[in-house]
């Protein structure tokens, strides 16, 4: 992959901006690559050229990257007020019920069939899902979508206002696990240990609730980058990934990677 500026706008060149219709709404989706569909969703305030490096290098891996815009300026460098004003507005958005524990977020229904369509383009045994930081539990919601079958969780931080709740239905949550058993599949989970938008209480809640199908990964502090703009460790497979050989944030990305290919490829 080539190596992009990551303190610069990227212009997501390589990826095909294609308007998709879904649940009757037109929705901006970057699409790239080849083979097994993975939805990536991107972590606020924006596609970042961070959260762009990583949908690469899921392309990279061998598979086509459904990129959706969720919300920001695509491509953009984090920047004030900017970037504050479109977490302010994901706060109050109704499409993701921020503060609301035991719901789900209405933007997982057009994500889910974000997915589908994506299944029935690409093909294979199924579609990966990632999401972030606030779109972190959508990957858990997408499983209603029989095609998801590679959810993974990235330091999901909703609700935000209770560090143990779970931004998904009880009723959702209940046909998720039914499913999980009865088609054998887990859910990854990645967060920082001293995380303070993406607590041990949550994950403790995910396993209490999923029992072994959650399969939660917690990372020390200290393997975040110090470099990073956000003091606090949070993004793991994004700002807060050092890209060197043998670092526990790359070894995250390169085991979410093999747990798509397990499960999408062959």
């Amino acid at each position: 992959m080539t190596t992009r500026p990551l303190d610069r706008d990227d212009p997501l060149d390589d990826f095909d901006r294609r308007t998709i219709r879904l649940l009757g709404t037109d929705r901006l989706v970057y699409v790239t690559g080849g083979g097994p569909a993975v939805i990536v969703m991107t972590e606020m305030p924006g596609i970042s050229p961070h959260v762009a490096r990583f949908a690469r290098w899921v392309r990279d891996a061998g598979f086509t990257v459904y990129m959706p815009h969720i919300f920001g300026k695509d491509g953009a460098v984090p920047r004030m007020p900017g970037a504050l004003f479109t977490m302010i507005g994901g706060c109050i958005s109704r499409q993701f019920r921020a503060f609301q524990a035991n719901e789900s977020s209405p933007a997982t229904q057009w994500l889910r069939a974000l997915a589908a369509l994506a299944h029935e383009e690409c093909g294979g045994k199924g579609v990966g899902a990632i999401g972030m930081c606030f779109t972190g539990n959508f990957a858990l919601s997408m499983m209603l979508e029989p095609a998801v079958l590679a959810p993974v969780l990235a330091q999901p931080s909703l609700p935000l206002n209770d560090a143990a709740g779970m931004h998904i239905a009880p009723d959702e949550l209940a046909a998720v696990k039914t499913r999980m058993e009865a088609e054998d599949l887990t859910v990854l989970a990645y967060r920082f240990a001293g995380d303070k938008f993406c607590k041990a209480a949550r994950f403790a809640a995910y396993e209490d609730a999923l029992g072994d199908r959650f399969v939660g990964r917690v990372l020390p502090d200290e393997a975040a980058n110090p470099d990073s703009p956000m003091k606090n460790p949070h993004s793991v497979v994004t700002i807060h990934l050092i890209d060197e050989a043998g670092q526990p944030t790359v070894q995250a990305r390169d085991e979410i990677l093999d747990f798509f290919k397990m499960r999408l490829s062959g």
